[in-house]
């Protein structure tokens, strides 16, 4: 794909409305509905603009999006249209049984719940409310029994990420197609001191490419762009010995696709965003044709222009597949064109200025 033109995935927050009190929230969710939320009517208008890229993937997220009573209409407009449409609802008491099913008979293509531990102790800590994990794992489960395809979803923080060999084991259970590790940008409610360290990253990706050599799920990444540096590192490590087709799927299917790369992000009222952990807006929908802003706003050019990059992340050999973390390097230096600070690896600067 050209991601000058069109992005492969396009993240619409429907509302920050949500039930959960998550300690890592993005959002800082609030239980109630903003009134300058987007209505159904420019919702449509939305979608619409939407597929005017193509066919990217879309996704309605929140907040929690059955918080919105319009969520199905809107989800049914969307496959009408033809947009791949996911839809990422928060474990409560709205996800019941029947919800799952109208995701299905809307023709969503796939759920994706968040699970961030093995067990109710360590997930419900993290998102607030006693039950969650409960209400997660009967949500995938019922999900399994009628084919809705799901995509669990882990944070992953150092409170849990000596747990997730725990965690992929209910991945397998749950016979989920992906599984997305979340790596944490200090945004919103989330604190600095649950970031992983440089080193601790290297760490969760070695798991994390060693489990994908067996797993029955695929694995990737959100804001850890440098897990697919890993993954080619690791695959030229060792060629000629046995090489991850898996991973190598996984990451090559996202090389390169960033913050305002391949991506971007539209907020409840209408903000566009290179990402939703990357709060700088280039436009506004109700003002602003969506494709214009991400095609031409220089925000979003800028992002594009690897030349620009500061830091090691500016010399990389691996820019085109990894690029780094905007969203990380905005939320610790105040400057998204930094490098990314949560990244070990030493670029071989000669070997990359002459290529």
């Amino acid at each position: 794909m050209n991601f000058d033109q069109a992005p492969m995935l396009v993240i619409w927050e429907v509302t920050q409305a949500c039930d959960l009190a998550c300690v890592h929230c993005r959002a800082s969710a609030q239980s109630e509905r903003n009134q300058n939320e987007l209505t159904t009517e420019q919702g449509y208008r939305l979608l619409d603009e939407i597929r005017r890229f193509g066919e990217p993937l879309m996704v309605f997220t929140g907040g929690d999006p059955l918080k919105r009573p319009d969520l199905f209409d809107l989800a049914r407009y969307a496959v009408k249209i033809g947009l791949r449409t996911n839809v990422t609802p928060s474990a409560t008491p709205l996800l019941t049984n029947q919800a799952i099913d109208q995701f299905k008979e809307a023709g969503i293509s796939r759920m994706a719940i968040s699970v961030d531990g093995p067990d109710a102790v360590t997930h419900d800590d993290f998102r607030g409310i006693p039950g969650t994990f409960d209400r997660a794992i009967i949500a995938l489960r019922h999900a399994r029994d009628i084919g809705l395809d799901t995509q669990f979803q882990t944070t992953v923080t150092r409170r849990n990420m000596h747990r997730l060999p725990e965690v992929a084991e209910i991945v397998k259970e749950v016979r989920s197609k992906m599984w997305s590790l979340f790596f944490l940008i200090v945004t919103g409610r989330a604190l600095e001191d649950d970031d992983l360290a440089a080193a601790e990253y290297e760490e969760v990706f070695a798991f994390m490419y060693e489990l994908s050599k067996t797993a029955s799920f695929g694995i990737k990444t959100t804001e850890a762009m440098h897990y697919r540096r890993y993954v080619a590192q690791r695959i030229k490590a060792e060629h000629g010995v046995t090489e991850n087709e898996n991973a190598k799927g996984v990451a090559w299917r996202t090389a390169g696709v960033s913050d305002g790369k391949g991506f971007v992000f539209v907020s409840h009222t209408g903000e566009i965003f290179p990402s939703g952990f990357l709060p700088v807006s280039g436009g506004n929908v109700l003002r602003d044709p969506l494709t214009d802003v991400y095609r031409n706003a220089d925000l979003f050019r800028s992002l594009r222009d690897t030349s620009q990059r500061g830091g090691k992340c500016g010399v990389c050999e691996y820019q085109k597949i990894c690029g780094g973390s905007r969203s990380r390097a905005y939320a610790l230096t105040g400057d998204y064109l930094a490098e990314d600070p949560r990244c070990t690896y030493q670029p071989h600067l000669a070997d990359a200025i002459a290529g």
